[in-house]
């Protein structure tokens, strides 16, 4: 167990190396001089000297490898720096959107549990008859509708039209209710067609027939017994999937008008606030590589046949 912690924390160090080295370089690649947009002004009405004075003051006109070193040690004393365009530290910036992009992510958890499992035990529990066609059909249509249209729809039927809800912006449960159903429908189709094919393979184990033998309930069985092993390649799923779910909250909280990362990340990019942009990156690479520690630790407490020793994981 120590060991499959410290290689992650070993990984860790390495994807935020890579993380922040591909980050810089294309930030410095990317069209536009976040310098006008600081001085915000055109760029006609800004003189020449005033565009130096800046640049000088923010260290753009040292090498691009002196300026990679410098935030790297800023970095190590975790200093993201100063936002561009808002003028306050990264790390409060984001520590103010954080809590927003959580409830979102939380709530957009809470909605595809509440329809995959479900979906996915019934369509298991009767194969080929109308339950597991309805499924079939809620994961086509989950897949098929891009999330901000879900979205748009959702506002429009119970926001617009049966005025139930409210359409943007925070305040309780009831604003998160349309982002979450929004982001995580989407999620909720794979995963439910994936939870039945995991519980149509373990129900054909030999231990399940032999449960069936000694008189089980077959709900007993299904929600016991075969659900523990069919939740395997969920959790493997879930693990290469945080960073998409990270996505789709970009678009879903600019959609909703949510004061989230993933709104504070489109400004960044609109007003090529680099140190915002990097930050975000930064953050998201730390938590992909979180959620995919705790998905190889909950393997363990799934599956009792795996057990970690000190060569790693068996």
């Amino acid at each position: 167990m120590l060991k499959l912690v410290g290689n992650r924390l070993v990984q860790l160090v390495l994807v935020l190396f890579l993380l922040s080295l591909m980050t810089f370089i294309l930030m410095k690649l990317t069209p536009g001089d976040p310098v006008l947009g600081m001085l915000e002004a055109d760029e006609l009405l800004v003189t020449q000297a005033d565009q130096d004075a800046l640049r000088q003051e923010l260290g753009f006109e040292q090498p691009v490898l002196i300026q990679y070193g410098q935030w790297m040690a800023k970095l190590l004393r975790l200093d993201l720096g100063d936002s561009y365009f808002k003028g306050k530290p990264v790390l409060d910036e984001i520590a103010l959107r954080l809590p927003a992009t959580l409830q979102l992510a939380g709530g957009a958890l809470v909605v595809m549990v509440l329809i995959a499992a479900p979906l996915g035990l019934l369509a298991a529990r009767y194969p080929g008859r109308w339950p597991d066609h309805l499924s079939r059909i809620l994961a086509l249509i989950g897949a098929s509708i891009p999330g901000f249209w879900l979205g748009l729809l959702l506002i429009y039927a119970f926001a617009y039209k049966l005025q139930l809800l409210p359409s943007m912006g925070t305040g309780g449960i009831r604003h998160m209710i349309l982002p979450s159903v929004s982001l995580g429908f989407s999620m909720a189709a794979t995963y439910a067609r994936l939870l039945r094919a995991g519980l149509l393979e373990s129900l054909s184990q030999e231990y399940i027939r032999a449960a069936r033998a000694r008189g089980i309930a077959e709900w007993r069985i299904l929600s016991k017994h075969a659900l523990r092993a069919a939740l395997l390649p969920v959790l493997t799923v879930f693990g290469m999937s945080i960073g998409n779910l990270l996505a789709g909250s970009v678009v879903t909280e600019v959609l909703f008008s949510l004061p989230g990362l993933g709104s504070m990340v489109m400004e960044a990019i609109f007003h090529r606030d680099y140190p915002l942009i990097q930050g975000f990156v930064l953050l998201t690479g730390v938590f992909v590589v979180a959620m995919n520690l705790l998905v190889d630790l909950g393997y363990g407490l799934l599956d009792p046949r795996i057990r970690y020793s000190k060569r790693g994981a068996i």
